[in-house]
């Protein structure tokens, strides 16, 4: 049996998550910034379908991507650089931070190749984007010819970032946003992004599952660092990550 919670009750110890559904530890409550960032802290996130309760997880194993592990395909730096070169030069392509969070979040709502359905529900997205004006998520965008592509999201606290999802509507645009968020975070000093669940794709970038027990211990050092300030992308030819040599 799972805890039901009112809108004062504080969350369980995730040691009381089941075991089936896997991580599933309460319902209920509200998704005010106050709730949101209270479950982020204790490595808790919302997951539900519209029409359900408010579901409250914790999984273990926990996937997660270390920053000095981004896999970054042959494919991709060759993309990265040409957007890179693209934003110095002719400008058909731009990479920005925080410029259009909401856009960002319906771009992941959207369908998706066998998918029905998505749990990004108005709920869900009224409730980031509370977060989004406190200062504690933050988007990356890819433009083409000032048309957004793709995007990717996230909650920040300290030097811990917790990734949410991420889209495309061209080819590689959402590793494009991702790949920045990496760089930047690794700039910044953060060594992990909490992915929450497994996923192959996930796994094609570097990311693999840990205990939960670790991924907690982690995040309570992590937490406790000042919130990142100035979030705006590097310059991935100047700073040489990944190194952009000649093709």
């Amino acid at each position: 049996m799972i805890a039901w919670l009112d809108l004062d009750t504080p969350f369980p110890d995730v040691s009381r998550a089941l075991k089936d559904p896997p991580g599933l530890l309460a319902a209920g409550a509200d998704l005010s910034p106050a709730r949101l960032l209270e479950a982020y802290r204790h490595g808790i996130f919302p997951w539900f379908s519209e029409g359900q309760p408010i579901l409250w997880w914790s999984t273990d194993p926990r996937m997660v991507l270390r920053t000095d592990q981004f896999v970054v395909s042959d494919s991709l730096k060759k993309t990265l650089r040409r957007i890179e070169r693209s934003r110095q030069g002719d400008g058909l392509w731009q990479v920005s931070f925080d410029t259009a969070f909401e856009q960002v979040m319906q771009g992941c709502a959207g369908p998706r190749r066998h998918e029905h359905g998505t749990w990004i529900s108005p709920d869900i997205m009224q409730g980031y984007l509370g977060l989004h004006l406190a200062g504690y998520a933050h988007s990356a965008e890819v433009w083409l010819n000032g048309e957004l592509v793709g995007g990717a999201y996230g909650v920040s606290i300290g030097r811990m970032f917790y990734g949410e999802s991420m889209f495309a509507r061209v080819s590689d645009a959402s590793k494009v946003a991702l790949a920045h968020l990496v760089f930047f975070l690794r700039s910044h000093g953060v060594e992990m992004i909490d992915c929450q669940q497994e996923t192959s794709h996930l796994a094609s970038l570097g990311a693999r599952p840990i205990a939960r027990s670790e991924f907690l211990r982690h995040l309570r050092a992590a937490i406790q660092w000042p919130q990142i300030r100035g979030w705006a992308p590097l310059d991935l030819l100047a700073a040489g990550i990944p190194p952009m040599g000649r093709p």
